[in-house]
């Protein structure tokens, strides 16, 4: 073959190649996330979205939130095919490292695409199911773990005293994966009165109460055991206590992001007297938007 017949040879196996090569721009497709109300998981926890294409979840990026609510990635190269099929965008909460490839049980937000784009909730029924603006509380102070009239506004229960007692929440059904916890910040330090599901029942923690059983509802005595800082038995007259909406499990010593009940305990405060709680729940739910 003389140099010029080779030329035509090599230019035109050239010209097939590149004609018949696939044009890779069109393999992936860029997700944006705009999210906030977030909060920082730690080293032990990521956030994952998930799509959901013809039914089944499809891994769409793992990020980090650090303390400012920011994201560590916002944009996320995916299969343009799973990116254009999906219908539904959902985010959980998932150990870090995972090495389980579907999605755990606790959903955060979720939003269906609607064109390019999806609002993300927690009311979705993918995440929450419920955005908890029709939670309501009242709690008293008491001591009952100590018997009567010893420290009576150094505990506070989630009861009402004018229902025989009954419950003194009002408060969703949560999903596998989450919890509800009680709290009292105390000179500015979050102290928990445990965790629970059922507004009818104790929590699953006495951990600072006295010897004496307390009355199956949410609530805690301060009176043995205050963590570094803290002296036992106190007043909360003047504390906070609030209600949050925990993942499970969960690794932080702190209210997690969602914290649909709030309310300053008054100075002073009066024991055996029901107290209302505030809803919170708008400024708290974390929100945002996918768009592909």
């Amino acid at each position: 073959m003389n140099i010029r017949a080779f030329f035509l040879v090599v230019l035109t196996l050239s010209f097939l190649a590149t004609g018949c090569k696939k044009d890779d721009s069109t393999d992936t497709q860029t997700l944006n996330l705009n999210l906030s109300g977030l909060e920082d998981l730690g080293t032990d926890y990521a956030y994952e979205g998930w799509l959901i294409v013809d039914g089944s979840p499809v891994s769409a990026g793992i990020f980090n939130v650090d303390a400012n609510g920011n994201l560590s990635e916002t944009a996320f190269d995916l299969d343009a095919d799973d990116v254009a099929n999906a219908t539904a965008y959902v985010l959980t909460i998932e150990p870090s490292p995972d090495n389980d490839p579907s999605p755990s049980s606790v959903h955060i937000l979720a939003g269906d695409f609607s064109g390019s784009g999806a609002d993300l909730t927690v009311n979705h029924g993918a995440a929450l199911g419920t955005d908890f603006t029709a939670a309501t509380g009242s709690y008293i102070l008491a001591t009952p773990t100590d018997g009567m009239n010893n420290n009576e506004t150094s505990g506070v229960w989630w009861l009402d005293p004018a229902q025989g007692p009954g419950p003194g929440l009002n408060l969703p059904i949560l999903p596998d994966g989450w919890v509800y916890e009680g709290w009292a910040v105390i000179d500015g330090t979050p102290v928990t009165t445990g965790r629970f599901t059922s507004i009818n029942g104790a929590d699953d923690a006495a951990t600072f109460s006295g010897s004496a059983g307390g009355p199956p509802f949410p609530g805690e005595d301060f009176l043995n055991n205050a963590p570094a800082g803290l002296t036992f038995p106190t007043d909360l007259s003047g504390a906070t206590v609030v209600i949050s909406v925990e993942p499970q499990p969960d690794n932080s010593p702190a209210p997690f992001t969602l914290k649909p009940l709030v309310a300053p305990v008054p100075s002073p405060a009066a024991d055996h007297t029901s107290y209302n709680m505030s809803n919170n729940a708008t400024a708290t739910n974390p929100t945002g938007t996918v768009t592909r």
